[in-house]
């Protein structure tokens, strides 16, 4: 299904401002890709919205339901898409046929601040910049497939799929995590020295006192013992869809169904990575362009009102763009005034703090250089300070479950930090390695959960075996930490058990709790 067409090329007076503002772009010093505006009325946008941005993908009835949700948003006035725009070379990027003339400008100035973040950004580096033509492939694909082997079947199979995109390394386009092998590569493959036992005799009594045959079995028993011995996979693997890839027992149209998921996961995470940072970086410069060169005094009220409603935090929620434009302000801020290194953090002087200004001016220059090399994570880490959280009155919270509500948990800096990387980490989700291939030999699948605190939430645990059962074809394991103890979730095709696991792992205490599946 392609959307766009020529109707929603840009008109004249569009086209004008998307010049004027580009050239303001590129004069405060961004770097990004060209760029491709397309206008559309709403329903087009919620279409588009609810394909990732992407005006072709894979049939799947979650783009559907998207898209109902968007559409009813908006018909109920809950909620309103202003612009879209894709990490692609050259860049697209969608404009609402009906926004303010200010809103446009509004937009067309925030596209420019995120086209510059996915060009120069290294966590998007080795993404791919032709997405847009390899998802109108990877839609082929799966149709061609669907056409084959039926379209619930299919459909069937990429729930399963999508249920475990999240399943991957997020650090391995940047890390060799294992050697690559090529099977052409016979180098280092030198047959294992042989210890089969062979008794002397004479040469015209060998072939009765070591017979071939038994001599041939004792070197296939000895081999099929060294395979048995080695690790399977040598390291815990972290990429769970590439081992899945890699050694389940898929059909070729299930292992290409897996291949498209996995690739489009691996495309998607730099945005999860990098959420604060992005929209943070282009809030700040929509908010640069616009005070300082194309806002009209007539524009003013409207534009205040609509850059406060995307900065507006509701309760309970962190908003990525307040707290990414923020940073920034206070990163450039403090490196125009020189507000950093170990004199001024070793200063106790509240008032000193408060006038310090040694006029370095590196704020433009450091912020260009936080925008090349950080993600949410180490941006957080590294540049949130007491001052900022004092400042914006920062705090962490908890569900109180007496009470049945949410609560001021704390507002000193080092909790406020830890809540704000937990949630970053890893998307605020488990993380989860396989660790065995071939659990006591039977060829079932044993994973491994990383307990940082938080148990895992068994309905998501059970739901997850079973889309992994599908795949696996084997009975599979996790292994987590449950009520402060370590606990095996199995899925066997037919019924969830849960299991208190020994002193080690793999040595399970013979009763277990089963729970239907």
């Amino acid at each position: 299904m392609a959307i766009l067409n020529d109707e929603h090329n840009l008109p004249d007076d569009l086209r004008a401002l998307q010049v004027e503002i580009e050239g303001h772009a590129r004069d405060f010093g961004l770097d990004f890709y060209d760029t491709i505006f397309e206008v559309l009325d709403y329903d087009e946008l919620s279409e588009i919205a609810a394909l990732g941005g992407f005006p072709t993908r894979y049939p799947h009835w979650r783009f559907g339901m998207e898209y109902e949700q968007l559409s009813k948003g908006y018909r109920y006035g809950l909620q309103k898409i202003y612009e879209m725009v894709i990490n692609n070379d050259p860049c697209y990027a969608y404009l609402l046929r009906c926004n303010q003339w200010v809103d446009q400008k509004l937009v067309m100035s925030h596209v420019y601040g995120h086209n510059d973040f996915f060009k120069n950004n290294i966590w998007f580096s080795l993404t791919n910049r032709k997405m847009m033509d390899e998802m109108a492939n990877h839609g082929n694909r799966i149709r061609s497939a669907m056409e084959r082997h039926g379209e619930e079947t299919v459909e069937n199979f990429i729930d399963s799929c999508l249920s475990l995109e999240n399943l991957i390394d997020l650090h391995s386009p940047f890390i060799k995590r294992r050697d690559e092998n090529s099977r052409y590569d016979f180098a280092d493959q030198a047959e294992p020295q042989s210890t089969v036992t062979r008794f002397q005799s004479k040469d015209y009594m060998d072939a009765y006192v070591n017979p071939p045959g038994a001599m041939r079995e004792q070197a296939r028993q000895q081999e099929a013992d060294r395979q048995k011995a080695k690790p399977f996979p040598e390291q815990p693997e972290r990429d769970v869809l590439l081992f899945l890839l890699e050694h389940a027992p898929l059909n070729a149209w299930q292992r290409d169904v897996l291949d498209i998921v996995r690739q489009e996961a691996y495309y998607f995470a730099p945005q999860g990575q990098t959420k604060i940072m992005n929209e943070g970086w282009a809030s700040f410069w929509h908010s640069t362009i616009m005070t300082t060169k194309t806002l009209h005094p007539s524009e003013l009220v409207d534009y205040a009102d609509h850059h406060s409603g995307t900065m507006a935090t509701q309760p309970g929620r962190l908003n990525p763009y307040k707290l990414g434009i923020e940073l920034f302000r206070d990163i450039e801020e403090r490196w125009d005034k020189g507000r950093f290194g170990r004199e001024y953090d070793d200063c106790d002087n509240y008032e000193e703090r408060r006038r310090w200004d040694r006029g370095l001016g590196l704020g433009r220059a450091k912020i260009f250089e936080v925008r090349r090399i950080h993600n949410d994570v180490t941006f957080v880490d590294t540049f949130l300070t007491p001052d900022f959280c004092r400042r914006h009155q920062l705090f962490s919270f908890k569900h109180n479950d007496q009470a049945e509500t949410y609560e001021i948990e704390s507002r000193e800096f080092k909790k406020i930090k830890e809540r704000l990387l937990f949630g970053l980490t890893n998307f605020g989700q488990p993380i989860i390695r396989v660790r065995d291939g071939n659990y006591r030999n039977r060829g079932e699948l044993y994973l491994h959960h990383e307990h940082f605190g938080i148990d895992l939430k068994l309905d998501h645990a059970q739901d997850t075996l079973r889309h992994l059962h599908r795949l696996w074809t084997r009975p599979v394991h996790i292994e987590t930490n449950a009520d402060g103890r370590t606990t095996l979730f199995s899925f066997d095709g037919t019924d969830h058990t849960i299991r208190p696991l020994g002193g080690s792992s793999h040595d399970l205490e013979p009763k277990d709790r089963r729970r239907g599946g």
